[in-house]
């Protein structure tokens, strides 16, 4: 079964523990410039939300790559970036509606999530909630079960 991250940003205290496992996992050093998990801060909110790649099932990064250095992993379902093929060129970092894959000046490469091979890091060192990593399945039956809540109680509030 694919399991997907799952992010509840109610849950996020804002303490970038993914941020710091991510960019140690995947560049040997505690940074979070270098991290593919971005949390952001909206002050005026008081909100922080963690941000990283969907991995889309129609996956526009994979379409635009001009050298096919983006493929889907058949366990993970995660879309990974080849070091070995990727030329780049940032194609796909336009093709990205969302902005989750970024260029690496010091390899040349772009990176954007790779699931950690279907064990995320940043999962693991979540002190919350915020990050999750469920079957793909389950998580579009909660955002159902959570659109139904919120019909349901819109409805019931102009039956009033």
């Amino acid at each position: 079964m694919v399991k997907v991250l799952h992010i509840d940003a109610g849950q996020c205290t804002g303490c970038h523990q993914c941020e710091m496992a991510c960019s140690y996992h995947h560049e040997g050093a505690f940074n979070p410039s270098k991290s593919r998990i971005k949390v952001f801060k909206f002050k005026e909110t008081g909100r922080n939300v963690p941000y990283v790649c969907t991995q889309c099932a129609d996956a526009w990064c994979l379409q635009a790559c001009p050298v096919d250095a983006i493929s889907v992993n058949a366990a993970t379902g995660a879309k990974e970036v080849s070091a070995d093929l990727c030329v780049g060129c940032k194609v796909c970092t336009i093709a990205c509606p969302f902005g989750t894959i970024n260029y690496n000046s010091i390899s040349t490469k772009v990176d954007k999530c790779d699931l950690c091979g279907g064990d995320p890091d940043c999962v693991k060192v979540c002190p919350t909630p915020a990050l999750t990593f469920i079957e793909a399945e389950s998580a579009g039956m909660d955002k159902m079960r959570h659109w139904a809540q919120k019909t349901d109680a819109g409805n019931q509030a102009l039956s009033d």
